[in-house]
This record gives structure tokens, C-alpha cells and sequence, in this order.
């Protein structure tokens, strides 16, 4: 076996895990963000959330993580969107948030 051969077959390995990685996380945040609005009574509009920022950060679980925050749009009275967010490191939620409402 060609060493191209084999460094092919690992990079297209570990795209194939970060894709995973990566739905799984996306799956994780959209089911945080529904219950999130559904306990604050208000409607999550569109039905997902959206990739926001992605980074590498040092965690606690592990020597480095992906730090990624997604965010999505919700309604309290069903006319003005506003904006929420969750972050997650690996598979850990660290924050989720809804925009205060207006005064």
C-alpha cells in the first residue's frame, strides 16, 4: 500500500468523524433549544438551530474540544424574532441563553 493511499484513507477517516461528531452535536442543540423554549413558553421558529462559531478550546474532559455555538430564532408573541443561543464543548452544554426581552 502507497503511503497516498493510506494518508488518504486516515483524512477521509477523520472528516467522517468530525461529520458524525458534528450532527451529533447539532442534534444535541436543537433538542436543548426546544426545551429551552418550551419552558420559557415561547416558540422556537424554524425548527433548528445554525452553526455559529466553531472553534478548538482546552476543556477539563479532554487535552482539546470543539467549542461550537449555535443559534436559532424564537417569538413570544408570534410578530418579533428574537435571538437564542447554545454552546457546546464536545458533547457538554455549557450555556444557553434567550435574548432579554424589551423594556
Amino acid at each position: 500500500m502507497s503511503w497516498e493511499i493510506l494518508l488518504t484513507a486516515v483524512l477521509l477517516a477523520i472528516l467522517g468523524a468530525f461529520w458524525h461528531s458534528s450532527l451529533a452535536a447539532r442534534e444535541l442543540a436543537n433538542r436543548v433549544a426546544l426545551d429551552t423554549c418550551t419552558s420559557a413558553q415561547v416558540q422556537m421558529l424554524d425548527g433548528t438551530v445554525s452553526i455559529h462559531s466553531l472553534k478548538l478550546v482546552r476543556h477539563t474532559d479532554a487535552p482539546v474540544a470543539w467549542r461550537r455555538t449555535y443559534v436559532f430564532d424564537y417569538t413570544e408573541d408570534g410578530f418579533s424574532r428574537r435571538r437564542g443561543f447554545v454552546v457546546l464543548t464536545g458533547a457538554t452544554v455549557d450555556t444557553v441563553g434567550l435574548e432579554p426581552r424589551a423594556a
